[in-house]
């Protein structure tokens, strides 16, 4: 990271709304360099709520930017060794391709839980950094930046303000009227907490790591978790409403397994494991993206990273990476004082995040349609094929 003097940044206080990787990634690069940052974080503390499923993070991104941010002896003692390694199943539970039969096993894109991911990123910050119970209410004008408001009443002031508060950010409107588009796949999430126990079937198959079924023009992923437990998620293109539609109560464990009984007829019944056992609720998610052309007037107090600026379906596992990467670029142009003041700075940054997302969100929704159209298993086999 640029070490020189921090012209644009010196004497203003950054405020990042939404305490992800993202944004926490951003307030450890920023604070590095001296800058007067806190993170305004809805939760009420770090273990509010339970992370979802692990994260590979890539070598020019995720982990790029924990290296900038002296951060890889602690991940490196925190990452799960051999949670990369994929089965491709057929919706049988035959496995058509398996990781774990490579003589050579790297670690190009190592795993890691988000809780361990989030600790190691919060314990890298100095104390009060993080302001929990902090959601977010409005922004308004003032000065050459803006007063912050919060559902708690309290209230703040920060010259610039970077929204990382993900899908739904509330920080997004006051940049752009421009909302994302449903992508047409609808996901179902599921959680099992002990799954050596509950789902041993699926445990053996899953062996530590993940499991890609595909069939019918739909799929069904299964990943393991450090704590003995897995998630799952199932996936199948349909309208943005079906939810609602299908009637289902998703608090109901027999309503959801009757509902995959019949959806994915023809499915073996050792996916049934995961329903029969699944910890409550299933959360239905309808995935959205996007425009791959989106843009908006620069503003030299405000913007984006992470699904906040350009979210989009989990399909190609980038989520995570562009929101650290954006962390990281952002963090190079507030900080390098060839950019003349921070409209420059922010320019700077947008032009290339932007340029980022339109290529990576046009690979994601193509592998989208993949994954989920007629020959779906042989698109993804022949890829594996492709890049071993």
């Amino acid at each position: 990271m640029n070490t020189k003097t921090m012209n644009n940044i010196k004497d203003k206080k950054i405020a990042i709304v939404g305490g992800g990787p993202g944004g926490l990634t951003l307030a450890r690069l920023l604070q590095m360099l001296g800058a007067d940052v806190n993170v305004y974080e809805r939760d009420a503390s770090r273990n509010a709520r339970a992370q979802g499923a692990t994260l590979d993070l890539h070598e020019e991104s995720g982990l790029a930017a924990l290296k900038e941010a002296g951060l890889m002896d602690a991940f490196n003692a925190n990452y799960r060794p051999g949670a990369d390694m994929m089965r491709v199943t057929d919706k049988h539970g035959t496995v058509m391709f398996d990781d774990h039969a490579k003589e050579i096993k790297d670690n190009r894109r190592p795993e890691i839980d988000r809780g361990p991911l989030q600790n190691i990123l919060l314990d890298s910050l100095k104390p009060g950094t993080v302001v929990w119970d902090s959601h977010f209410a409005a922004l308004t004008p003032a000065n050459d930046g803006w007063n912050l408001e919060f559902k708690n009443g309290a209230t703040t002031y920060a010259d610039i303000v970077i929204g990382a508060d993900g899908a739904n950010s509330k920080i997004r409107p006051y940049l752009t009227p421009i909302k994302p588009f449903y992508s047409g796949l609808m996901i179902v999430e599921g959680h099992v907490h002990h799954s050596e126990s509950e789902t041993p079937r699926i445990h053996q198959l899953l062996k530590g790591g993940k499991i890609f079924a595909m069939g019918d023009e739909k799929t069904l992923i299964v990943s393991s978790k450090g704590d003995g437990s897995l998630v799952f998620y199932t996936s199948f293109i349909t309208n943005e409403n079906w939810s609602k539609e299908s009637g289902i109560d998703f608090t109901d464990k027999a309503q959801v397994l009757e509902w995959f009984r019949k959806d994915y007829a023809g499915w073996d019944s050792i996916w049934y494991e995961l329903f029969e056992h699944a910890s409550l609720p299933f959360v239905p998610r309808p995935q959205y993206c996007m425009p791959l052309d989106q843009k908006w007037d620069i503003l030299p107090n405000l913007t984006l990273l992470g699904d906040a600026a350009h979210v989009m379906p989990p399909s190609a596992g980038e989520g995570v990476n562009m929101a650290m990467q954006d962390a990281l670029e952002l963090a190079r142009c507030l900080t390098n004082n060839t950019y003349k003041d921070t409209l420059d700075a922010i320019a700077a940054y947008e032009q290339e995040m932007l340029r980022r997302f339109a290529i990576v969100g046009k690979d994601t929704l193509e592998q989208t349609d993949l994954m989920h159209g007629k020959n779906g298993l042989e698109n993804i086999l022949m890829m594996f094929a492709q890049h071993p």
